[in-house]
């Protein structure tokens, strides 16, 4: 799992790493870690657009978020 870490950014520059990480590391299961309610919705939004699917989990005062790709049609 590649972990991004995006804490201490402010929009768009979560999404715009984000969307470097999906595209460098296609098919791979991405952690990302953001401090802002706007981060996380704004990165979901990017990944599910991208056909991830997206699991949140509140750490604190921040959140990590869980990017899983899409499977591979056979």
């Amino acid at each position: 799992m590649i972990e991004l870490d995006v804490r201490g950014f402010s929009c768009p520059v979560p999404v715009v790493k984000t969307k470097k990480a999906i595209e460098t590391n296609p098919g791979k299961e991405l952690a990302v870690l953001v401090e802002t309610a706007v981060s996380k919705e704004n990165v979901s939004r990017l990944a599910e657009n991208q056909g991830y699917s997206v699991s949140v989990e509140k750490v604190g005062d921040e959140f990590r978020l869980t990017l899983t790709p899409p499977r591979k049609k056979e």
